[in-house]
C-alpha cells in the first residue's frame, strides 16, 4: 500500500469518525435531558414518557449516513475494481472532512433540539412532540443532503 492509498483510505474513516462523534454528542445531550424529565415524572408519580426515547435516538441516523458514505468510497478497493483511494486521495480527503463535519454538526444539533424537546414536553404536559420531531427532521435533512451531495461527487 502506498502513502497515497493510505491517505485515501484514512479520508473515508474521517467521515465515520465525524458521524459517530456527532451521534454520540447528540444522543448524550438528548439522553441527559430525558433522564431529568423521567426523574421529574417518577417523583410526581406519573408514568414515564416514551417520547423521550424517540428524541434521544434520532441523532443515530447520521452514523448510518457516515458509514454508507465510507463504504461507498472504499467499495472499489473492496471489490477489486481499482483503488480510487490511491488515485484520488485529495478528493477523498475533501469528501471525508466535509462529510464528517456535516454529519457531526447535524447529529449534535439534532440532539440539542431533542434535549430542548424533552424539557418542553416535560414542562408542557406532554404536548408538542410532533413539532419537535418536525424540527429535528429539518436538521436531519441537512445531514441527508450532505450525505447525498457527497455521494454524487465521489470519484467513479
Amino acid at each position: 500500500m502506498t502513502g497515497m492509498e493510505f491517505a485515501g483510505q484514512l479520508s473515508m474513516g474521517i467521515v465515520l469518525i465525524g458521524a459517530t462523534m456527532g451521534s454520540a454528542l447528540g444522543i448524550g445531550a438528548a439522553a441527559t435531558a430525558a433522564a431529568g424529565a423521567w426523574a421529574k415524572e417518577a417523583k410526581a408519580g406519573k408514568p414515564l414518557n416514551f417520547a423521550y426515547i424517540i428524541l434521544t435516538g434520532m441523532p443515530l441516523s447520521q452514523t448510518i449516513y457516515g458509514f454508507i458514505l465510507m463504504l461507498v468510497g472504499l467499495s472499489p478497493l473492496v471489490t477489486g475494481e481499482g483503488a480510487i483511494t490511491g488515485t484520488h486521495p485529495g478528493t477523498l480527503l475533501g469528501i471525508g472532512i466535509a462529510g464528517g463535519i456535516a454529519e457531526l454538526i447535524s447529529a449534535w444539533v439534532q440532539g440539542l433540539i431533542g434535549a430542548a424537546g424533552c424539557r418542553s414536553i416535560s414542562e408542557g404536559q406532554g404536548k408538542g412532540l410532533v413539532f419537535i420531531i418536525i424540527t429535528m427532521g429539518i436538521v436531519e435533512t441537512v445531514g441527508l443532503f450532505g450525505f447525498v451531495f457527497l455521494l454524487l461527487v465521489l470519484p467513479k
